[in-house]
């Protein structure tokens, strides 16, 4: 009787102790303070547009986000990590709800790219041909948007600085 009563006690406290889960854009969230990067994908970044098939402009990251959000939902991701933190202190990790790896659904269901590495590039391929998430028209690659915000930031800055 005892030991049921331990492993009750123990089920509600992990109860008690849920997680806050905080979706920064399609590719990163925050658990408990913690920054994570979801590894091997890019999603667009979180004010990044898009088209969709009739040429129609929309917010891709945004869309984004909210699909990661809805994957998660009310669940706290269980999280594998990298050793050490990446150069902007996240963790860069594969995350599971359930048995759905995150990473590989984002790819899947089109809102997310391959990123340095092709272990989800079958799903990539798979989310363009059948044009899901930001295949169902033009989108510009996330890391080449990071790199032209930068290039455009910084020659705003310059202008202004004359």
């Amino acid at each position: 009787m005892k030991k049921l009563w331990l492993i009750t006690g123990v089920l509600w406290c992990s109860v008690c102790l849920a997680s806050e889960v905080k979706v920064v854009d399609g590719d990163s969230l925050e658990i408990d303070g913690t920054r994570i990067r979801l590894d091997g994908i890019d999603a667009p970044e979180f004010f990044q547009v898009c088209e969709d098939k009739n040429a129609k402009k929309y917010d891709c990251g945004q869309d984004s986000a909210a699909y990661l959000r809805d994957l998660i939902g009310t669940d706290t991701p269980r999280c594998e990590c990298e050793p050490q933190p990446d150069k902007y202190n996240r963790r860069i990790c594969e995350c599971f709800v359930g048995d759905v790896l995150l990473n590989q659904k984002m790819v899947h269901d089109g809102w997310a790219r391959v990123y340095r590495s092709d272990k989800y590039a079958a799903n990539e391929d798979d989310a363009a041909e059948h044009r899901r998430g930001i295949w169902q028209g033009r989108h510009m690659r996330p890391a080449l948007y990071r790199i032209l915000q930068k290039y455009t930031t910084a020659e705003n800055d310059e202008k202004k600085s004359r």
